[in-house]
């Protein structure tokens, strides 16, 4: 049985209840009425100025004011996590975030404002939620290790502009005071391969922990299938203090390459230079390069099948070159039944892991591989017609080297939670490079 507190949280926590919200809005049948510049689909577009497969998508709700096209996209994971062993610990509590867009035709382009918030500092607390062999920012002076920092309250606060030049090329830009930079790949909540997998990959901080950047200006060209990119922003991690804004600064820059060629794949690849990305470090800048592949398809008429791989590498002054690479699928098969799971490898330092201790003897630079394995399932237990809930369950498999064995009790510490997952529900009749939502459907229309 699931303690009262569960149920309790769920009647409290604030996303949770808009969400559900959604399941009693009144019907609005209306189609969006926006010229997709180039014929490129709002919904193409992932976190920041990232791009999807077009086969696939995020569970959504689309609607009308007058001119203006309005986006609710979010999840709410509220969830028991145990991670075993001496370096594990349990925590009771729930991941969530929600996107509001709103889009309308502007000077012969699209101009879309967007924000994007999230109640994590109160529901994992300010230090985040449990996650072995998880490293990146600090809290109180000190590294986190084992633990996932939570997401700011303002995740994303900006604006983007894009417009065709002629029949085959378009520009575009973005500007936030919070937001995400061109440089890695899609953020790993808003990937088709992850939406419904609660956690942060280990991998994270190689690859796509700049989505949440205090200051971003970008400016691209895009055609139909292809987008070059580059950006100036903030290189610092956000801080401890997660309500408010970080200082804003632009002294970093990235850029970034996207390619479409079909409906069902998305490339990518980046390199950014950021000054001063850690505080605990504040005399040392970091090189990344990340690159990423997305593939997804349709299965049926209800579901889709999603997968990504991702990769990574840092490099600070006088340290040595480390990679992360992930690979992680998720397949909706019907309404219902939802699988999913991760495999990640990453090369972490004994500071980033908290073993460079004089007890443990480890010097600070030293690199270890450590990786993990996560599967899992959700079964929806209740469909309204705007938002659904579903019960899943996750299973992880850590796998250390020997010399870190005595630290985490095992070359193999697990981990696992169960959760309740509320999210939009979406329908769909999407085909390949068109996508449109009907907000009133039938009883036997396609739902994602």
């Amino acid at each position: 049985m699931l303690p009262v507190s569960f149920w309790n949280l769920l009647r409290r926590v604030s996303p949770l209840a808009a969400m559900s919200a959604l399941a009693g809005a009144p019907a609005v049948a209306q189609q969006s009425m926006m010229t997709d510049p180039l014929g490129v689909a709002m919904d193409r577009m992932g976190s920041g100025t990232t791009w999807i497969p077009d086969a696939v998508s995020l569970p959504s709700r689309h609607y009308m004011t007058g001119r203006w096209e309005m986006m609710l996209h979010g999840f709410v994971f509220a969830q028991e996590n145990v991670q075993l062993g001496p370096r594990g610990s349990s925590q009771f509590g729930a991941l969530n975030w929600g996107m509001f867009m709103a889009s309308r035709a502007l000077a012969g382009g699209r101009f879309q404002a967007r924000t994007m918030l999230s109640l994590d500092p109160a529901t994992v607390t300010p230090r985040g939620y449990p996650l072995l062999l998880q490293s990146g920012e600090s809290y109180q002076g000190l590294g986190l290790h084992d633990r996932q920092h939570p997401h700011d309250f303002l995740m994303e606060l900006g604006v983007l502009y894009e417009r065709p030049l002629n029949k085959a090329l378009g520009i575009t830009l973005y500007g936030a005071p919070s937001g995400e930079p061109a440089l890695g790949p899609v953020a790993f909540m808003h990937r088709p391969s992850a939406m419904d997998l609660p956690t942060a990959p280990i991998t994270h901080h190689w690859q796509d922990a700049t989505h949440i950047s205090f200051g971003v200006l970008t400016a691209g060209l895009f055609g139909h299938q292809w987008k070059l990119e580059g950006s100036i922003f903030n290189g610092r991690e956000p801080d401890q203090y997660r309500w408010g804004f970080d200082p804003i600064k632009l002294d970093s820059y990235s850029g970034r390459v996207t390619l479409n060629p079909t409906a069902n794949w998305s490339f990518s690849g980046g390199y950014g230079h950021m000054k001063s990305p850690e505080a605990l470090h504040p005399d040392e800048s970091m090189h990344r390069a990340t690159a990423s592949a997305l593939h997804g398809t349709r299965i049926g008429a209800d579901g889709q099948w999603a997968s990504a791989g991702v990769w990574g590498v840092n490099k600070q002054a006088g340290h040595d070159l480390t990679h992360g690479v992930l690979a992680e699928s998720e397949a909706i098969l019907d309404p219902r039944h939802t699988i999913l799971g991760r495999l990640e490898y990453v090369q972490k330092s004994a500071e980033d892991l908290a073993v460079n201790t004089p007890l443990l003897g480890f010097p600070a630079d030293r690199v270890f591989g450590v990786g993990n394995l996560s599967l899992g399932v959700v079964r929806e237990l209740g469909r309204w017609q705007r938002a659904t809930i579903g019960l899943g369950l996750m299973g992880t498999v850590n796998v250390v080297p020997s010399a870190l064995q005595p630290t985490y009790g095992s070359r193999t510490p697990l981990g696992g939670l169960v959760f309740l997952r509320l999210r939009p529900r979406r329908t769909n009749s999407d085909m390949a490079g068109m996508k449109m939502d009907m907000a009133a459907p039938g009883p036997d229309a396609p739902e994602r």
